[in-house]
């Protein structure tokens, strides 16, 4: 080993942690800080200081050393990867007006920017005014230019948390195209910001001065302050590369290069993913988001609030567990894969659709979670498998939506994220996929990805797939059990495909009734 080390910064939901990857892929030290769960003013808000982010940093950074004792000098090259969608206002000092709004958060505003007539007729006749009308209620800029006049005429630049630690890192307002996911002026097809004539900039209260430069996954966009490296340790004028955010990081980092491969991630928000070189709406108006390959997409489907649901379970239902993991030293998770494999495959009919937050077209707004099947035989357990086994069903259906728009078949996946280390989560969704289901030889796929975007962009690899081969490896690999896959089939096409058609109509008297969830 040559000693060569990249640092990757990867700011997630619920932590940041500093890595420090070998050119080989191999982790050789990690720090991580917690960070404090996001406040919520009002219901639906999800807000948390952009302060704390960069606190969180620069601590993670300083345990790195100190707990390692690697010399700061062995790191060529730093990247950072952050969640997704969460926005921050600066002013002209650089400084956050106001929280930052998280991607979790679910307001919305009816008070909308003018869009010109024309444009307005062409969504009228494309029959997508009522998405592209969502997606301006949703707008973050939106909301804010509305309901804080005040924030918004002192907002200088609006940035991404990517862009936010990528400024307090090297000085500069630039960040990765690789990172715009978002509701911002971004042309997804061409990977740049949108042009002058483009309906985004009517749609959005923003202007282009405002937005940070773009650069390419794998640029170098600029060096470590001396300001920066007495915060964090990392050595001043260590070159920062540009990488990409979480997801299309955990792509790359899982070694999902080929389109036949699919890749899908166990977090927050879980999602499946393949890289393609060509621009694919698997849902017509919702775009492909940057990979973090320059120049290519990650195709996606996803699951708002996915893997959440395993923790929402644990909050609820999962104290048992928790406090008797405690008492026996062991992670709470190799108990409640007891509570997976206590019940058969099925749940013995329990099914779970998991649309527990609303989404935009596939579900569509109105859209609420489900359970059915309910006996007098269930119990914790079988609900609990029961959320493994919706999350795999609803991401199989995003597979297949996928195959259908791209025709290239998924024949091979790999897992990343917190529920990849689940050996019963594995084993169910190869059962449920009937495919050969991979786990990445290390759990940190997001840092890992980042990490390779730096090793190209410092020329440590001459290329994406060099840097693939030579830091990415798969661990174990799950085969799906035959008389399983076949119930699973069953259940997948006879019972969960119907389900959400079934109950729409139910879901809309409930909105109706209780006024939640609020449609725009």
């Amino acid at each position: 080993m040559s000693g060569e080390t990249i640092l990757s910064i990867d700011n997630g939901t619920q932590s940041v942690r500093a890595l420090l990857f070998d050119l080989q892929g191999n982790t050789v030290a990690k720090a991580q800080i917690h960070l404090q769960a996001y406040f919520s003013d009002q219901p639906g808000w999800a807000e948390h200081h952009p302060e704390d982010y960069w606190e969180a940093v620069c601590l993670a950074c300083r345990q790195l050393w100190a707990q390692s004792g690697i010399s700061n000098s062995t790191v060529k090259g730093v990247a950072v990867t952050t969640q997704r969608g969460t926005v921050i206002n600066l002013d002209k000092q650089g400084k956050p007006l106001r929280p930052a709004i998280t991607w979790l958060d679910q307001r919305r505003t009816d008070d909308l920017p003018a869009i010109s007539p024309w444009w307005s007729l062409a969504f009228k006749l494309a029959r997508v005014d009522g998405t592209i009308n969502f997606f301006r209620g949703e707008a973050e800029i939106n909301w804010i230019k509305a309901k804080q006049p005040e924030i918004w005429k002192q907002t200088d630049k609006f940035l991404l948390l990517s862009g936010y630690l990528n400024y307090r890192l090297c000085g500069r307002f630039i960040d990765s195209a690789g990172s715009q996911v978002a509701y911002v002026p971004f042309d997804y097809k061409r990977l740049q910001w949108a042009a002058k004539n483009d309906w985004k900039w009517q749609a959005l209260a923003v202007e282009p001065g405002m937005l940070p430069e773009l650069a390419p996954p794998g640029s170098v966009i600029g060096e470590i302050t001396a300001a920066a490296a007495a915060a964090t340790g990392i050595r001043a004028g260590t070159p920062l590369i540009a990488a990409a955010a979480d997801k299309a990081c955990e792509v790359i980092g899982a070694g999902c290069l080929a389109p036949h491969i699919g890749c899908l991630s166990y977090g927050t928000t879980a999602t499946i993913n393949t890289t393609s070189s060509k621009y694919l709406e698997v849902t017509p108006f919702i775009p492909p988001y940057p990979s973090a390959i320059p120049g290519a997409y990650s195709i996606e489907v996803q699951i708002f609030r996915g893997y959440w649901m395993v923790n929402w379970f644990k909050e609820q239902f999962g104290q048992h567990e928790k406090l008797q993991a405690a008492d026996h030293g062991v992670a709470p998770e190799a108990l409640f894969d007891e509570l997976v494999n206590a019940v058969p495959p099925g749940a013995m009919g329990l099914m779970l659709q998991p649309y527990w937050t609303p989404g935009i077209k596939q579900p569509g707004p109105e859209a609420k979670g489900a359970i059915i099947g309910f006996g007098d035989v269930h119990t914790r357990s079988h609900v609990y498998r029961a959320i493994l086994e919706g999350l795999a069903y609803a991401l199989r259906e995003g597979k297949e939506r996928i195959e259908k728009r791209s025709g290239v078949p998924v024949t091979e996946l790999r897992v990343s994220g917190g529920g990849s280390q689940s050996d019963a989560a594995m084993q169910l969704t190869a059962d449920i996929f009937g495919l050969p289901t991979a786990r990445p030889h290390i759990y940190e796929t997001s840092g890992l990805g980042a990490a390779m975007d730096a090793a190209v962009g410092l020329k440590l690899h001459p290329d994406f797939a060099s840097a693939v081969a030579a830091m990415t490896r798969i661990g174990r690999v799950f085969e799906p059990l035959p008389q399983h896959r076949e119930m699973y089939d069953e259940l997948y096409h006879r019972v969960y495909q119907k389900m959400y058609a079934r109950l729409k109509p139910l879901y809309h008297e409930i909105q109706k009734i209780t006024g939640y969830p609020r449609l725009g």
